[in-house]
């Protein structure tokens, strides 16, 4: 004898009284894959140019990872077993890059790296501990719309190394790094969702989107410039 299973089609099968939900309102919290995530270079102007900086698309970046840290000291006092408090001292943002090697190094994309390697003077090969601090501003976009972004402003290349094997499918760079700031990703919102807010929230929000690439500038200042006033200003450190 079969026993037949009947499935609801929908919520209303089951409680005729449930509303149906939103579909915005369910993809409200997303997560993204390491596929949904593009990674852009900021560059500041390098040597003589008169360029005022470069745009570079990090397509050989398979993996970041970064930490903060932060020290605390304990304030303890006489008569007391428990501390009674903390003084928060210097904070360290840090992390890693490894990068597919291809055909060539990946910074050699530079045009000012190209200059260099193309002088006819004397062969000079430009390495990455080179560079000037840079931002790289990450891009969150999956298939369902939802948008984010993410900084990590000031980097500098502190460590460089390279794995090459015959046991390996492909070849690795890896490199370490400390940065002077970051922005921990934002959500970003569609045009239809801001319809929805009043006019000053709706402003706000338009100025984080067109500042997906973190160099919108106040006064000719670079975005590094502006995050270290930032700091300086509100937190005194």
């Amino acid at each position: 004898m079969a026993v037949i299973i009947s499935r609801p089609s929908q919520i209303s099968d089951v409680n005729p009284s449930a509303q149906k939900p939103e579909f915005d309102a369910a993809l409200n919290n997303v997560s993204f894959s390491g596929t949904d995530i593009v990674a852009t270079m900021v560059l500041p102007p390098m040597g003589e140019t008169q360029s005022t900086g470069t745009y570079l698309e990090l397509g050989e970046l398979q993996t970041v990872s970064y930490s903060i840290h932060r020290e605390n000291s304990p304030v303890r006092t006489l008569g007391h077993a428990n501390v009674r408090g903390f003084i928060k001292g210097s904070r360290t943002i840090a992390g890693s890059l490894i990068f597919t090697v291809f055909n060539e190094y990946s910074w050699y994309k530079i045009e000012e790296y190209k200059n260099y390697l193309s002088r006819s003077n004397g062969f000079f090969a430009p390495l990455a501990d080179m560079l000037p601090p840079f931002d790289i501003v990450f891009t969150f976009f999956n298939e369902y719309g939802s948008a984010s972004k993410m900084k990590i402003y000031g980097v500098t290349i502190v460590d460089e190394g390279q794995t090459m094997s015959i046991d390996d499918i492909l070849t690795e760079q890896t490199y370490t790094f400390m940065a002077r700031g970051i922005q921990p990703i934002t959500r970003m919102i569609n045009e239809k969702e801001m319809t929805k807010l009043g006019d000053i929230e709706a402003e706000r929000t338009a100025q984080r989107n067109r500042n997906i690439f973190g160099d919108s500038a106040e006064e000719g200042l670079p975005i590094t410039t502006i995050y270290s006033n930032f700091i300086e200003e509100v937190y005194r450190v």
